[in-house]
């Protein structure tokens, strides 16, 4: 089986559902409210181990309630934990608003996933034999840049979703083969509004890009080829907490099987549709037959 790696983070979500988001110093009340196991780390593992992976987790849980909950979500879906650590005090956790639309508003804590600034015995190990490794920026960019060098260094295939969006170091970018940020990060990084320009920026410093513009679909370049946009299945959306990474996820699995970019990307982008009908992040995650059967209509 192909196997994914993924250093990142590990988050309880606590989710409020709102008719309309509040504005700043407005009170408004919530239609429901749930905790679901999330962050961008394991939102990505869960995503790439239903869609049919071997998917090892290097990131840390705090000593609370949460951190044991995050571990069993992580390992009913099929994650390896054994490189997921724990550490003494909370757990990170992400306060998440969504409307009635389907759109969100985060607020992410890091907990325990602030810890995770280095890479620890045998983390470099695991990349080494993985197919591809994911990375996200909900721990400290040292880890983050720890873990594309290993990648680069053994040859492995490194997917970067720049999110919490922040400014890459070039010792970052040099070690990242593909980068997937969605609309607003692609716009924030390179300061081009038109999504094309600001893919055509970016494509100046990682050898392929894929902006994610949430129903329209993606966006794919590389060096030396025309763009490549590739439409989302049209689906009514109860919650896209997650999409991005459900994304993210099915493509490093599509990716790694050496499925044709087109096709990796249709794929990814079927899951990412199942994903936003259901609410929650890793909950509402496709598993591979799912996937299979969208991608087929």
């Amino acid at each position: 089986m192909t196997h994914i790696a993924v250093l990142g983070s590990t988050n309880m979500d606590l989710v409020t559902y709102v008719d309309k988001a509040p504005e700043r110093g407005e009170t408004v009340t919530g239609r429901e409210f749930r905790t679901v196991p999330g962050g961008k780390g394991a939102n990505q593992a869960i995503a790439a181990a239903r869609a049919g992976a071997t998917v090892s987790m290097i990131g840390a849980v705090g000593t609370d309630a949460y951190g044991a909950r995050l571990r069993d979500t992580l390992e009913h879906s099929g994650v390896d934990t054994d490189f997921l650590r724990t550490v003494q005090g909370p757990s990170g956790t992400a306060h998440i608003v969504v409307d009635a639309e389907g759109g969100n508003a985060i607020v992410v804590v890091p907990g325990a996933n602030g810890t995770v600034d280095h890479l620890s015995p045998g983390d470099e190990g695991v990349i080494a034999t993985a197919d591809a490794l994911l990375l996200q920026l909900e721990i400290p960019l040292p880890a983050v840049v720890a873990g594309a060098r290993a990648a680069r260094r053994h040859g492995v295939r490194t997917v970067l979703t720049p999110s919490p969006v922040q400014p890459l170091p070039p010792e970052l970018l040099h070690a990242v083969d593909l980068l997937v940020p969605n609309e607003y990060e692609a716009v924030t990084l390179t300061g081009r509004t038109d999504p094309r320009e600001a893919a055509a920026a970016l494509l100046e410093l990682v050898p392929e890009v894929v902006v994610t513009l949430g129903p329209t679909g993606c966006l794919y370049l590389t060096r030396g080829a025309e763009p490549l946009v590739v439409p989302a299945p049209r689906v009514t959306a109860v919650d896209s907490t997650g999409a991005g990474d459900t994304f993210a996820g099915a493509l490093a699995v599509a990716l790694a099987e050496e499925k044709p970019v087109r096709e990796a990307l249709t794929w990814a982008a079927a899951a990412a549709a199942i994903s936003v009908q259901r609410e929650g992040a890793s909950a509402s995650m496709p598993y591979r037959p799912e996937i299979e059967a969208r991608y087929g209509t």
